[in-house]
């Protein structure tokens, strides 16, 4: 333990040696250091005493002494620095107060010489024209207020009823997508009415259904819902068809030719579904169909 004490204070020893005069110069400090580090390599043996320990010890106490001195120095400067910035900040905030009102006394003092006779004719003036002022923008605003109230109910009635449009579309959707997929013709009817309720002017729902309601031998019925389809759409090809198919099935004959005819004027794309559909069987048997489908006929509806 007294030989590593040793080693370091004669390294402190060195270093103190040194001339003091270069050490703030970056490249003497180096060569000193290598030359302090030559001498101790060079060493055979120890080289201290207990003189020289205890000048390196009083040297580093005073060193601590120093620094404890210097510490409190610039502690107490800081604070004598903070306390003048504290006493100009308040001579500028007083001065700042007592010009203000040296300028309110000065404009008061010029207010009385052209005309005002008191402050309390200062004052009132103030308020009537601060309330004069006050009142045309409240009433300003209040329309504005007003306009924008009336568009935000506006624009509020129309998103209402655009969210109900199209929770209706939806719930319409997902109405035909079931009936797509249904093949009993009873739900199938029972599906249309829910669509017809949400939207009793859908020509499509009720030529649809009086297809279903042909395939449960009501042609009657089907009949009836045709022409009501076309009170709505005059000109629904799939609504003279469907009747055409359901006056076939109560003997019309000539009546479905008249209406299958209606159909061919609307729309060629039926004169597949006519030479096929079991539903005209009757006409087709009858040679009903011939000279509708002849290409005479075709050539004379072009």
């Amino acid at each position: 333990m007294r030989s590593r004490i040793s080693w370091w204070a004669l390294m402190c020893l060195l270093l103190l040696v040194l001339p003091t005069e270069a050490a703030p110069e970056a490249a003497s400090a180096q060569v000193n250091d290598e030359k302090a580090q030559q001498t101790i390599d060079s060493l055979e043996k120890p080289l201290y005493s207990a003189f020289t320990e205890r000048y390196i010890l009083d040297e580093i106490k005073q060193l601590r002494i120093d620094v404890e001195r210097n510490r409190a120095q610039f502690t107490k400067e800081l604070a004598e620095r903070e306390m003048s910035l504290s006493d100009r900040a308040v001579t500028y905030a007083t001065d700042t107060v007592t010009y203000f009102f040296y300028l309110i006394a000065a404009g008061s003092s010029i207010l009385v010489l052209i005309g005002w006779n008191s402050l309390r004719d200062i004052k009132e003036k103030t308020h009537s024209m601060a309330n004069e002022q006050v009142s045309k923008l409240v009433t300003e605003y209040e329309k504005r207020l007003k306009v924008l109230e009336k568009e935000l109910r506006k624009k509020t009635a129309d998103i209402n009823e655009n969210r109900i449009e199209i929770e209706k579309t939806q719930e319409l959707h997902s109405l035909w997508l079931k009936a797509a997929q249904d093949h009993i013709p009873s739900n199938k009817i029972n599906i249309y009415d829910q669509i017809l309720a949400l939207n009793p002017q859908d020509c499509e729902a009720l030529t649809y259904k009086a297809d279903a309601v042909l395939e449960l031998a009501e042609p009657q019925w089907a009949s009836n819902l045709c022409h009501q389809a076309l009170a709505i759409d005059p000109d629904n090809s799939h609504a003279f068809y469907q009747l055409a198919c359901a006056q076939t099935a109560m003997g019309y004959h000539e009546e479905a030719i008249q209406s299958l005819r209606e159909t061919l004027k609307r729309s060629e794309h039926y004169r597949e579904e006519i030479e096929n559909d079991p539903a005209l069987r009757p006409l087709r048997e009858a040679n009903a169909l011939d000279e509708l489908l002849s290409p005479q006929s075709i050539k004379d509806q072009l």
